[in-house]
């Protein structure tokens, strides 16, 4: 009876006699795929020749076969792609420059001329305190009373003007003169002559009456030379 161990080596053997050369053939098998794949990398159909003449392929090896033929096969698309071309204008000769579009100049803003405002008037005329000798008149009256005696006039001078502006203005320091354009208690002709006693001659009576005294005195020498003359003439 055999050794189990003897028994081993007996299959061992009887299965080398009835697959002689198997070995090799795994062997050869091996190089003949590595030897495809370095050739696959230069030449398609060197590989696919080398593939297909190996002996008892396998599935494996077979797969290989048919993707190295159709790469063989397979038209290179990339080679018909045009040049291109780069994507930076290109001057051509003989052209010029086209000329940059300036900016648009933006209209200055002209600057509104200013608005002349009316001279505020103020208080610049004579004040004036009441004196004791006019104390029988009032208003406009008392103030052209004492005036007229700080003028240097007596109460007699006073009488002649009070009835000359009574006719000219009835002693109201906004009378108007439609017609004419005479103006105030001296119905100056025109108003704004009173300005030079000053800027409030258009509603303060004082300074009215203090153009009017100076104006009778320079022309007609007293109040009461200025009523004559009005007497004879209707106007002084």
């Amino acid at each position: 009876m055999l050794h189990p161990k003897q028994l081993t080596q007996a299959k061992h053997a009887a299965d080398e006699a009835s697959t002689p050369g198997r070995p090799h053939v795994i062997r050869n098998r091996v190089f003949a795929s590595i030897a495809a794949t370095v050739v696959a990398l230069t030449s398609a159909t060197t590989a696919g020749a080398a593939i297909s003449t190996t002996d008892d392929r396998s599935e494996s090896e077979r797969l290989a076969s048919d993707i190295v033929a159709e790469a063989a096969e397979a038209e290179y698309a990339w080679e018909e792609v045009p040049t291109l071309e780069t994507i930076l204008p290109v001057k051509v000769q003989g052209t010029t420059e086209v000329d940059k579009t300036e900016a648009a100049e933006i209209p200055e803003e002209e600057e509104p001329e200013p608005v002349e405002e009316p001279a505020q008037e103020d208080s610049s005329g004579p004040s004036v305190s009441i004196a004791s000798d006019c104390s029988e008149y009032s208003g406009n009256k008392a103030i052209g009373c004492t005036m007229t005696l700080d003028a240097g006039w007596d109460l007699g001078e006073f009488s002649c003007l009070e009835s000359l502006w009574d006719r000219e203005s009835g002693w109201n320091e906004t009378a108007a003169n439609p017609s004419s354009g005479a103006y105030g208690i001296p119905q100056s002709l025109p108003g704004d002559k009173m300005a030079s006693h000053g800027s409030d001659w258009r509603t303060n009576p004082a300074t009215q009456i203090a153009w009017g005294l100076d104006y009778i005195e320079g022309r007609y020498g007293s109040p009461c030379g200025a009523w004559s003359h009005s007497e004879s003439n209707g106007w002084y």
